[in-house]
């Protein structure tokens, strides 16, 4: 990696893009995973490159319904591999849950390195590379699922997910958790709950939610599911982005 002094203002952006070219020089990323890193940032910069209160909320949310969750299944992909691999294993650790491999543009070679890849992080079961089931309404390799993973999950977290297949995870009666730096995208509107931050943050902060809600009595975290509002969290994200934009140009939006 290229070396990116931490005194540049740009430090944290830098490194992400370097991290998703270099899993495109690994392998286990897609050429055009660069570009969704690229429309990611964009929208990073419109909320302030800053974890807002509203994604903070959908953060709780989420950590309680994986706790509440009977079978909850965490999902990575090729640009989830290449930006937070580490903190993905630490996530399943903290849930005591495997990880589950999917990919859009899929190759057995790219499932095979993304799956040596969280095993060399810690992971202690990594799902995908024999799958065995397929989700309703979708043609396409990222229907492949596996039975005991997400497949069968009641819960599924989908970080950087196209929305065609949150909404048929949606649609098989799932809670989806989707992380997605744009509040208006296809995802963000179906998902149950939509971390609307940088991924950079948002998994590790989960893990920490994860660890601190675990001691609540499972009647609190019920009670946090209970009064989540997924499509207010969304507006309030909206608004985030227009309150910075206001700030930052000194006019009215």
């Amino acid at each position: 990696m290229t070396d990116i002094p931490k005194s540049h203002p740009r430090y944290a952006s830098l490194v992400a893009r370097e991290r998703v070219a270099q899993g495109v020089k690994n392998g286990y990323t897609s050429s055009q995973g660069l570009i969704a890193q690229g429309r990611g940032e964009c929208f990073d910069y419109l909320l302030g490159e800053r974890t807002t209160a509203s994604a903070e909320r959908a953060i709780a949310a989420a950590a309680a319904m994986l706790l509440l969750a009977k079978r909850p299944a965490l999902s990575v992909n090729g640009n989830v591999a290449a930006l937070v691999a580490e903190e993905m294993v630490d996530l399943a650790a903290a849930l005591g849950i495997p990880l589950e491999v999917n990919l859009f543009h899929r190759s057995e070679e790219r499932v095979r390195k993304i799956a040596d890849l969280l095993r060399a992080r810690g992971a202690k079961k990594v799902l995908g590379e024999h799958p065995d089931a397929s989700v309703p309404g979708l043609d396409h390799a990222r229907a492949l699922a596996t039975r005991g993973g997400i497949y069968d999950a009641d819960v599924v977290l989908i970080p950087l997910e196209d929305g065609d297949r949150c909404e048929a995870l949606v649609a098989m009666g799932k809670k989806v958790i989707a992380i997605d730096l744009n509040p208006l995208s296809r995802t963000a509107r179906k998902a149950t709950v939509s971390i609307v931050d940088n991924i950079l943050r948002a998994v590790p902060n989960m893990a920490v939610q994860v660890r601190k809600l675990s001691k609540l009595p499972r009647a609190d975290l019920e009670k946090i599911v209970l009064e989540y509002d997924n499509e207010k969290v969304l507006r309030q994200a909206v608004q985030e982005i227009r309150d910075h934009l206001e700030s930052s140009s000194g006019e009215k939006i």
